[in-house]
């Protein structure tokens, strides 16, 4: 049989540099995966099932070939929820909430076994419309309108912490964006609202013109009483008194002039009867 050593080596090149091409695309895909920044995961191995001990952090995770890496959000995230509930007296509310929420890492795998990747659908969602609905009927649709959103909010937000914190999820926040009533309720209240506005403004007008009138009683009793106290002050002796002052300066006048003391219609005063 004849010989080729150059084909032979060749071939066997050929063969090595094939199989590290393969290898190169089969390694990155298959043995290594990247956990990208605000990922934690946990790994699961067809021969002992998820880890319960590790969560694997973030940067490139070399494994085995049946071993997988599930990436997990850790970051905060938010989910707006159309939902529908009854009030008090059995009206129909709807309502637009909004929660935040992040998983534990330090409990992912737990997480994971318990309820899986989707599990905001499993958990967190569902007591959010069960905390939604219960408050709800603890209202009444004026007050859900206008003076109790903010009781609202906090009572929802208490409730479902409470459901998932032993579940290994923590609610940052639960936020009401809107609040939907029915058509005429809706009317009924603005209407309200706004004729106890307008008493208000009627009151506070009636309040303004009472102070405003005894404004001027106050005002109208110190004229008074200054009147009166001018008019006993004017007593025939005093107005003699000033009278005779007055004739003095005039006498002390370079101007010529007439005077005279003691008229009787004057009550006794100096009168001036002419003067240059």
């Amino acid at each position: 049989m004849a010989s080729y050593p150059n084909l032979t080596r060749a071939l066997r090149i050929g063969g090595a540099a094939f199989g590290l091409l393969l290898f190169a695309i089969l390694i990155p895909g298959c043995m290594s995966t990247t956990v990208e920044s605000g990922e934690a995961a946990v790994k699961y191995s067809v021969f002992g099932g998820t880890n319960l001990d590790d969560t694997v952090g973030e940067g490139i995770q070399v494994h085995a070939p049946w071993v997988d890496i599930i990436r997990y959000d850790v970051r905060v995230q938010e989910q707006l929820e159309e939902i529908t509930a009854l009030s008090s007296n059995g009206l129909s509310i709807g309502m637009d909430v909004s929660v935040r929420w992040k998983p534990d890492p330090t409990k992912l795998p737990q997480l994971h076994t318990t309820y899986g990747t989707d599990y905001y659908k499993k958990l967190v969602q569902p007591e959010l419309r069960s905390a939604a609905r219960e408050v709800v009927g603890l209202f009444t649709p004026e007050e859900l309108y206008s003076s109790k959103r903010e009781e609202l909010q906090t009572e929802m937000i208490t409730r479902v912490s409470q459901g998932v914190e032993t579940e290994f999820v923590t609610v940052e926040a639960v936020l009401i964006r809107d609040v939907r009533l029915p058509k005429q309720i809706q009317n009924a209240i603005e209407n309200k609202l706004q004729e106890e506005q307008e008493a208000q403004r009627y009151e506070f007008t009636l309040q303004k013109e009472k102070l405003e009138a005894e404004r001027k009683r106050i005002e109208a009793e110190g004229e008074a009483e200054y009147q009166r106290i001018i008019t006993e002050s004017l007593s025939p002796s005093f107005l003699r008194f000033k009278g005779i002052e007055a004739t003095r300066e005039l006498a002390q006048s370079n101007n010529s002039k007439v005077v005279v003391v003691g008229g009787s219609e004057s009550g006794g005063l100096p009168l001036i009867l002419g003067g240059q």
